[in-house]
């Protein structure tokens, strides 16, 4: 099991690059987390939801993705708390004491989730959440130290030497631990490290001899690490005020406050043409017109269209569409770009109809049906092929669907033939409900192409992407240089 000092110290790439060691060590392996905070996610082959990370770690293992190995996750929305989604279905929307009177149902569901992975898998690689330290949340902690305990698994605690502290962090988390606790951490792990390691020596030889534990190893900082977030956009993506290159497409993307599945932009912004920045504010529109606006996904579309109002997101959009830039809406951006949304059931917020931004003449109701399918289409325009995914609880319909964007031709592995998305009469403004869209290379290029027409620009052929199974390997090649393989190999086989 990999737990961590604290968020964003690097767990679940870690997770991912030992799945995919011990896959090449000739292991069965599969992923797993207990409970999962966040709204990146993917939809399962039997159409389970489950967090985005554990779908990259399972295929860092070569396996299809299952709900077990993600039994728990946690959608934050608005004022409502947070969508809790228990093998794949959601079960409510529950407040942070509700659920907490909730999860003695859970440790079962942990329970019965890793006993089915551990009939099936030879290794079982956990990854926790947050730290195990948290003293006011123990009791609720459902996602370290007491799965260590269900799984009796050997844990190894992470560090993030970026942050600085690093050692600070290592011992004041294992001295938060009970002593129980403490017995189950093997070793340490310092991660995102920069510079000479020699510089460490002296660190490291406190670190051990003042906890006791032995350090297996010190990993790099990897730039441009090719690994979609496992959850919130980090802050060097919005917070950053990077200079405007005339050179390259710019690509804005507004930043919800409730922004779910934000990986869909990561193909994007690795093309070497483009600039794709996250906003968290309104723009000078005269200090650089974008070359199109993109509208996420959101977990919470009512809220996220009333921020758009109250921040003055509105006036920018109507704006760009005066200025005939082009609007893209994915999901819950989708949602928005129409004329009202309806929740009448009160099922995504206590508000019961908005009106929409009207750049669209469709109209969305939402359901208490969640639709999570995987699904194959082509863009009914340029006939290029993608895979997607579907994660909404509204139904969109109106005038503006007579011009759909794309052509679904199989659903969850059956043949169907029904359309998706819609598109203005200029083709200027469209939206859609598939994630993944622009991940196809062919689709992507023709996508950026149209834009590079618009500024008179030659158009690029699809860029040559590697292999994701050569980032994967990559990724086990930072276990095999950097961490102590003879200690990993005795804590697999109980003897460290």
């Amino acid at each position: 099991m990999i737990q961590g000092t604290g968020s964003s110290v690097g767990k679940s790439v870690i997770t991912a690059a030992l799945c995919r060691y011990f896959r090449q060590e000739g292991f069965r392996v599969a992923p797993f987390k207990s409970q999962n905070m966040s709204n990146n996610s993917f939809v399962t082959s039997t159409g389970g939801e489950i967090g985005r990370a554990q779908a990259f770690q399972a295929q860092a293992c070569g396996i299809e993705p299952t709900v077990e190995m993600n039994p728990i996750l946690l959608k934050p929305s608005s004022e409502m708390g947070a969508q809790v989604v228990v093998l794949g279905k959601p079960v409510n929307v529950m407040k942070p004491r509700e659920y907490h009177e909730y999860q003695p149902h859970l440790i079962g569901v942990i329970r019965d989730s890793l006993e089915k992975l551990s009939r099936q898998f030879g290794v079982i690689v956990i990854e926790g959440a947050g730290s195990p330290a948290e003293i006011n949340l123990r009791r609720y902690d459902i996602a370290n130290m007491t799965v260590a305990r269900i799984a009796a698994a050997p844990v190894l605690l992470v560090g993030d030497i970026n942050l600085g502290g690093v050692f600070a962090s290592l011992v004041g988390t294992l001295e938060l631990l009970t002593e129980e606790e403490r017995s189950f951490v093997k070793g340490l792990l310092i991660n995102k490290f920069r510079g000479d390691i020699s510089l460490l020596e002296e660190g490291v030889e406190f670190l051990e001899a003042r906890t006791r534990k032995k350090l297996f190893g010190v990993l790099p900082f990897v730039n441009d690490l090719q690994v979609a977030e496992e959850d919130c956009i980090p802050e060097s993506k919005w917070k950053s005020s990077r200079p405007n290159d005339p050179d390259k497409l710019k690509i804005e993307v507004i930043h919800f406050p409730h922004i779910s599945n934000s990986t869909d932009f990561d193909s994007l912004e690795r093309e070497p043409d483009v600039s794709l920045r996250f906003l968290t504010r309104v723009p000078d529109f005269n200090d650089a017109i974008p070359d199109i606006l993109i509208l996420p996904g959101s977990k919470s579309t009512m809220s996220d269209l009333a921020y758009l109002r109250l921040s003055g997101f509105a006036a920018y959009i109507q704006g760009c569409h005066e200025a005939r830039i082009p609007i893209v809406g994915i999901c819950g951006g989708y949602q928005m770009l129409g004329e009202e949304l309806l929740d009448p059931e009160g099922v995504e917020s206590e508000v019961q109809r908005a009106q929409g931004l009207g750049l669209l003449d469709l109209t969305t109701r939402f359901e208490r049906e969640k639709r999570t399918v995987r699904v194959r289409a082509i863009n009914i325009d340029t006939r290029h092929e993608v895979s997607g995914y579907e994660i909404h609880m509204g139904r969109t319909n109106g005038p503006g669907a007579a011009r759909p964007v794309f052509q679904i031709l199989e659903e969850m592995g059956k043949a169907v033939d029904r359309f998706d998305g819609a598109k203005s009469v200029d083709g200027l403004v469209w939206g859609t409900y598939l994630h993944g869209v622009f991940d196809a290379p062919p689709m992507r290029r023709d996508f950026l192409n149209t834009l590079r027409g618009r500024r008179g620009w030659q158009a690029l052929d699809p860029l040559k992407v590697s292999p994701v199974a050569e980032t994967l390997d990559s990724l086990a090649t930072l276990i095999r240089k950097h961490v102590d393989l003879v200690a990993l190999d005795q804590v697999l086989n109980g003897n460290l």
